[in-house]
């Protein structure tokens, strides 16, 4: 098994990874199919409309989560990674202006957003509970092509056979292609104990296999780059989110008097607490407006990363940018392992997949930087999802704000003292992190779909406002 760390991190917009990334991207998929000879094209059919449809938990909170746009930006050829976010109102005004896409190298496709874009809330594809169709017709209205697609979450898509291939996967045997190719994290302390190196030097012979060593270190600063990036962004903005809740934003403010507190020196028992948590927020309210993030693993959980990576630079006056390297690669490895193993999905295992790993990630990042061993960084994964588990999905509005924003704050708290839990001890714990995944699995099986990212049960259902 081997997930690359860029397959983890993945750069593109909010609010979600799953409904907003992996929609837009199935829609390329969808267009590039258009034009290969990869289907039964009737001789002389040429396609002239496309339709759409989205079912179980696209369905029920596509339209908070900005579903419908993403599918029509993805219609027009748009990206998740190269989108403008400055431009995205305006390219959806002009299809629904004219009434047809146009991606570059397409001719002209009919598609009246309106009728041709359906949220199928009755009616739910069997594969995972974010399915879509994308069907093409000729002139006369003829069906010439239709394909399923499922977002499997962190902006991963796959078709429906594509998914049972990788189901089939996950039954196999680790992928031998790479040095280390650990699929569990027993597997993982097993190689680290055989080879003497760290999980991150692992990680990174893995990736090296398939890029240069300048390559790869370029490409984790620029994600690096982009994560701190957004952090940025969220302290200077401040205003109303959209989406119709009126949720101020609060992580400018609160970074205002922070910066106050710091210059005064006032004692403050929770200061580092209070930084961690308005980095995070201020990631989370970036993707609720619909801003450039980085998935971590995913959308909805993408501050909690970013945060403790900033944390640890701003009280760690001897961190370098191979600290963050080194973070960024021990992340990346345990993340690939539950989602290998389980689900980072929030339509598939509720909140303890989306925050509950990205906590995990983050203290694996965080206790490797502070000179864990790969036992003790192994225990503050373990401690950071454990105390997720059983956490729901249930965005009010189907809003990636409440209570996604401040949980993404508490998750990179408890990231931090997992880390810091776990570096104060030897290594030796009593739940191993492949127990603690498979129960977060098993979790999610149990769980009730009102809980899994469909805004109908929880907190979507019990706030007066909403």
């Amino acid at each position: 098994m081997f997930l690359s760390v860029f397959d983890v991190f993945k750069i593109g917009i909010g609010p979600s990874s799953s409904h907003t990334m992996g929609p837009m991207s199935a829609a390329n998929r969808f267009l590039a199919l258009i034009l290969t000879n990869d289907w039964p094209r009737p001789a002389g059919a040429q396609v002239a409309a496309i339709k759409a449809s989205l079912h179980g938990s696209l369905a029920y909170t596509g339209i908070g989560h900005g579903t419908g746009r993403a599918v029509i930006l993805g219609l027009m050829g748009e990206e998740p990674h190269s989108v403008d976010p400055d431009r995205m109102d305006e390219i959806i005004d002009e299809v629904e202006r004219t009434g047809r896409v146009t991606p570059p190298g397409h001719p002209a496709y009919e598609f009246q957003p309106k009728t041709d874009l359906i949220f199928d809330k009755k009616q739910p594809l069997p594969g995972h509970a974010n399915g879509m169709s994308f069907s093409a017709y000729d002139r006369n209205g003829r069906l010439l092509l239709k394909r399923i697609y499922y977002s499997i979450g962190g902006g991963f898509v796959v078709t429906d056979t594509e998914l049972e291939a990788l189901r089939s996967s996950k039954k196999a045997s680790s992928d031998a292609r790479v040095p280390y190719p650990f699929s569990t994290a027993r597997q993982m302390l097993d190689m680290a104990a055989r080879s003497g190196l760290t999980i991150a030097q692992m990680k990174r012979a893995n990736e090296e296999t398939r890029m240069s060593s300048g390559e790869l270190d370029a490409g984790l600063d620029g994600i690096w780059e982009a994560m701190n990036g957004c952090i940025e962004r969220g302290l200077k903005v401040d205003g109303i989110m959209p989406g119709g809740l009126k949720v101020k934003r609060r992580a400018r403010a609160i970074h205002d008097k922070l910066k106050e507190e710091w210059r005064s020196n006032r004692l403050n028992p929770v200061l580092a607490n209070d930084w961690l948590s308005v980095y995070a927020m201020a990631v989370n309210e970036e993707n609720a407006s619909g801003g450039r993030v980085v998935t971590a693993p995913t959308n909805g959980a993408a501050g909690v990363i970013p945060a403790t990576a900033r944390y640890f630079l701003h009280f760690h006056e001897d961190a370098t940018a191979e600290d963050i390297r080194n973070f960024l690669l021990t992340a990346a490895a345990v993340g690939g392992i539950i989602k290998h193993n389980a689900s980072i999905s929030g339509a598939e295992v509720g909140c303890q997949g989306e925050v509950g790993s990205a906590a995990a990630m983050a203290a694996a990042g965080l206790a490797a930087v502070m000179g864990g061993s790969p036992e003790q960084i192994e225990n503050a994964a373990e401690i950071a999802l454990e105390h997720h588990l059983g956490m729901t999905c249930d965005p009010i509005a189907g809003l990636v704000q409440v209570p996604c924003i401040e949980r993404n704050a508490l998750g990179a708290v408890k990231a931090v003292t997992a880390a810091s839990l776990a570096i104060k001890g030897d290594g030796t714990h009593f739940v191993p992190l492949d127990a603690c995944i498979e129960t977060m699995r098993q979790t999610g099986n149990d769980m009730s779909e009102k809980y899994k990212e469909t805004s109908t049960g929880g907190l979507a259902v019990n706030v007066v406002e909403c």
